[in-house]
């Protein structure tokens, strides 16, 4: 079976462009010149050598030993957090600058939900002097408040969605229709593997450099580039899709994706796509999405503001009903409790997004032999106001 995107943009029955007709220009534009662009020597030369030295990559594949201990297995995390900014997010901006650059666009417009794909688009922005505007949900704007007035220093403009939920789904739409009213001389920086074809493509090739040198930090450390397990949080799934990349077509490889249960499934405040949601049509792209009957999307909930959305990208979509990735959901509850079990047992604070994947180590079955992966996305900087009040660490 073939996991990756096909001619027409779908994995398998999802993907796709689901656009208005304003918006198609400016899809095709991207579609007819992405592959032919970010192909071409000089851009692959330039974006390496950005990663290397602005980003700080390669990042480290750590061995966790005092977590390895615990669990009876060999743990390793892949530290996204390390990356310049604080998150993976960096990798897809870095990539869509120089795209944007190419077709010559002088504007960008970005989506974020926890403020760190905002934060990477504001940093690539102020590295090339681009225009940049940022739209964030409201709610996650007071709840992410560090990462805010980050992308405000670094000169962009924030702009806040106050429809719907007021999270990550409205930051989304808003993008969305300015993309609309200006075709000409804007970019749009989707963050996650979500949208019209080409986006779930573009977005997993730029982050794929994740699996990319898990599989030779890998080598060098256990002499096999294979793992048994390779773990990531999903809310739409970049970083997942980064993590499984180069492990999709190793069918030894368990690629397990961690959604976020908010306060149960079952509660009515839960963002777990793939156990309640159903196929249709969100952000451009047919996927699995939450949903009622009539078809309106269902307001998602998750203590994390980067997993706080209704779907998955298609991608993601294909390999949960292939059974090629096996898709779990794991509660606020069980998420913080996991982040600060990290954060003692091997002193790094994760991402409450990260935390998640974390948190799946408690369910598994593993054996002293086990090797297992477990991108951690993310830093916990931008969380500490979360945690400090759940875990009730202020005087």
């Amino acid at each position: 079976m073939n996991y990756f995107v096909d001619e027409r943009g779908y994995y398998g029955e999802f993907g796709g462009a689901y656009i208005p007709e304003m918006l198609y220009p400016n899809v095709e534009e991207l579609r007819r010149n992405y592959l032919h662009i970010i192909n071409e020597p000089s851009f692959q030369e330039e974006f390496k050598q950005l990663l290397k030295d602005y980003v700080g990559r390669p990042s480290p594949l750590y061995l966790a030993k005092r977590l390895s201990k615990k669990y009876g297995a060999n743990i390793f995390l892949k530290r996204e957090d390390l990356n310049h900014t604080g998150a993976h997010k960096i990798n897809n901006t870095i990539g869509q600058i120089l795209l944007a650059e190419k077709l010559g666009k002088k504007r960008i417009i970005a989506e974020t939900g926890a403020g760190q794909h905002g934060v990477a688009t504001a940093t690539v922005c102020a590295l090339r002097g681009l225009e940049c505007v940022v739209y964030m949900g409201e709610i996650d704007i007071k709840r992410q408040a560090p990462n805010v007035a980050r992308m405000k220093m670094l000169g962009a403009k924030v702009m806040a969605a106050t429809s719907g939920s007021k999270t990550l789904k409205d930051a989304t739409n808003e993008a969305m229709r300015d993309w609309i009213n200006n075709p000409v001389d804007t970019h749009y920086i989707i963050g996650s593997v979500v949208g019209p074809h080409p986006y779930p493509d573009m977005v997993a090739q730029f982050q794929s450099i994740i699996s990319f040198e898990t599989k030779k930090q890998l080598k060098e450390h256990t002499g096999n580039e294979l793992p048994d397990y390779v773990l990531a949080c999903v809310g739409g799934g970049s970083n997942a899709m980064g993590m499984f990349y180069h492990f999709i077509d190793d069918e030894s490889v368990k690629l397990i994706a961690i959604e976020a249960a908010g306060k149960g499934v079952d509660s009515g405040f839960s963002a777990a796509t793939t156990t309640l949601g159903r196929e249709g049509v969100l952000h451009g792209s047919k996927s699995i999405l939450m949903q009622t009957n009539d078809g309106q999307v269902v307001e998602p909930h998750s203590i994390s503001a980067g997993l706080d959305y209704p779907g998955i990208g298609p991608q993601h979509a294909h390999l949960f009903k292939s059974g090629r990735g096996q898709y779990v959901a794991i509660t606020d509850d069980e998420a913080m409790n996991a982040g600060l079990l990290l954060t003692q047992y091997e002193g790094i604070i994760p991402a409450i997004e990260s935390a998640h994947a974390l948190a799946q180590l408690e369910k598994m079955q593993l054996n002293p032999s086990d090797t297992v992966v477990v991108c951690l996305s993310g830093r916990g900087d931008k969380d500490m106001d979360t945690y400090m009040k759940y875990f009730d660490l202020q005087d």
